[in-house]
């Protein structure tokens, strides 16, 4: 696909994988509109800290998917939409799920019928991992069954079902990609990796808190899922409606996380389990390891970073900041 001067609307552009996606796209020659949250500090998240060449580059926007008739005129003209935004906190998904409902189901409803209004030639709706559950099987195939133990993944599996619903129904060009866990540089440190980063490198730290030890995930590095996410924009109108897996079919618990980041900064701290980190027992998501075959037959896809590789690049990030991190380590909750 030619991305020069293809007009592109990015949701969630202010987020982790969103800023890593629009900078991918602005180097492809994409004519990118990039929606951020409107928030009262006038602030554009992550896209503040993205170069300022490529800032130059983008069609900055203010709003909020759930509204319609705004998600109506933003999306009038543009080519191809990546739907990114969403409410992702876990945590927090539990104290106030009707905001999640509103976020990720209406509005990823508002994004689709906005899409299928504008005759959009593709539209690449997120998914996540959190919607299979602890696995059954491994590795996970994108068959495996759909397990809601979060409101998070609850409303995530409601708006996939709805992105299918629009490919049914009105034969909109969607397709899902189901990235597994993504880390990397402009991560919030509420995501594990940065939790057991910040609290390494943090001085005032004096051990590194986290919730269970157990749970065991497959990680890949931001610049390979921004990659996916511009591959499954490339995939041909055979594959409207299907949903793909994006990861690296490698796992590790949390504890040889700990150990592994520990190893590349060559510091050591006691590691505190504390119950307050952790999930209720049958929400807790114990095991994910992907199954991408498909994407990657699809697509020629695979991770190109590694762990390691990937890690050293996100603690280089971390040490940049070492005097603009938040005062409070309750922030790493």
């Amino acid at each position: 696909m030619n991305w020069n001067d293809t007009r592109v609307l990015v949701t969630g552009a202010d987020g982790f994988i969103g800023s890593h996606l629009v900078e991918s796209l602005v180097k492809r020659g994409a004519r990118v509109t990039a929606l951020a949250c409107y928030n009262a500090f006038d602030g554009m998240g992550w896209l503040d800290e993205v170069p300022a060449k490529t800032r130059a580059k983008l069609q900055l926007a203010r709003g909020d998917v759930r509204d319609g008739p705004q998600m109506a005129d933003l999306c009038r003209g543009q080519d191809v939409i990546f739907h990114l935004a969403a409410l992702i906190g876990i945590p927090y998904s539990y104290a106030a799920p009707a905001s999640y409902v509103a976020t990720n189901i209406q509005g990823t409803l508002n994004v689709l019928a906005a899409a299928h209004a504008a005759n959009a030639k593709r539209v690449v709706q997120t998914s996540t991992s959190e919607v299979y559950g602890t696995a059954l099987r491994t590795p996970i195939g994108e068959d495996h069954p759909l397990q809601a133990q979060s409101p998070y993944a609850a409303s995530k599996i409601g708006a996939d079902a709805m992105a299918e619903a629009f490919a049914r129904s009105f034969n909109l060009p969607v397709v899902t990609l189901r990235p597994f866990n993504t880390y990397g540089p402009r991560q919030s440190e509420r995501a594990v990796i940065p939790t057991i980063i910040r609290q390494v490198l943090d001085p005032t730290a004096t051990s590194i808190a986290l919730g269970s030890l157990a749970p065991k995930r497959d990680f890949t590095f931001v610049e390979d899922t921004a990659e996916a996410f511009v591959l499954a924009a490339e995939l041909g109108s055979e594959h409207r409606g299907h949903v793909y897996n994006a990861g690296s079919g490698r796992m590790i618990s949390i504890g040889e996380l700990v150990e592994i980041i520990c190893r590349l900064t060559k510091i050591s701290k006691p590691i505190r389990e504390e119950q307050i980190r952790q999930r209720p027992a049958e929400s807790e998501v114990m095991m994910l390891l992907a199954d991408s075959s498909a994407f990657n037959k699809a697509t020629g896809w695979t991770p190109r970073v590694n762990f390691d590789e990937g890690l050293k690049r996100t603690i280089a990030w971390w040490q940049t900041r070492q005097g603009r991190m938040r005062p409070d380590l309750a922030y790493a909750v």
